[in-house]
């Protein structure tokens, strides 16, 4: 009985926040055209909170967005007359899905050709550390060598170990 109170509760809920989310006074009294408005929400971009619709904001600047569309549906413009106003309007950045173009292909690329090239670089680094370079000269290596030589005359590095059975 409690589980089915919590789900009247819930649904009562998401009704009363279905209803406030959109002014009855502010929808179109087409419920075609209302139709048509709302997907046109779901496309555009809320310039305040950036990665939202204006259909899921409440910044004042989405309402304003919102009335926007719906002028322009309510005053005939197909779907595509009312993106392009919109674009032309506040730029391509006001759609959440941008047309295809190439500055927005460059924009797309940018990211792969950067991580591309960071490993070819890296790629590059690796190869060179496992190469050895000669630190010394022939000169250097017999200066070395012969400062490295015991009084005895032995390279100490030729010294057999405690372990040889010779030693």
């Amino acid at each position: 009985m409690r589980r089915a109170g919590l789900a009247l509760a819930a649904a009562l809920a998401s009704a009363f926040c279905l209803a406030a989310a959109s002014d009855p006074a502010e929808r179109l009294p087409d419920p075609a055209q209302e139709a048509r408005a709302r997907v046109l929400f779901k496309e555009v971009r809320c310039m305040v909170c950036q990665n939202e619709s204006i259909e899921d904001s409440q910044a004042e600047l989405a309402v304003d967005l919102r009335r926007l569309v719906r002028e322009r549906v309510a005053a005939g413009d197909d779907d595509l007359a009312v993106r392009r106003w919109l674009v032309e309007r506040y730029g391509e950045f006001v759609m959440l899905r941008p047309a295809f173009s190439l500055a927005n292909l460059v924009l797309w690329l940018a990211p792969v050709a950067a991580v591309m090239v960071g490993g070819l670089a890296l790629a590059a680094r690796v190869r060179s550390a496992g190469e050895a370079p000669d630190l010394l000269t022939p000169e250097e290596s017999a200066r070395l060598a012969q400062l490295v030589r015991t009084d005895d005359g032995h390279d100490p590095a030729l010294k057999s170990s405690p372990d040889d059975p010779k030693a």
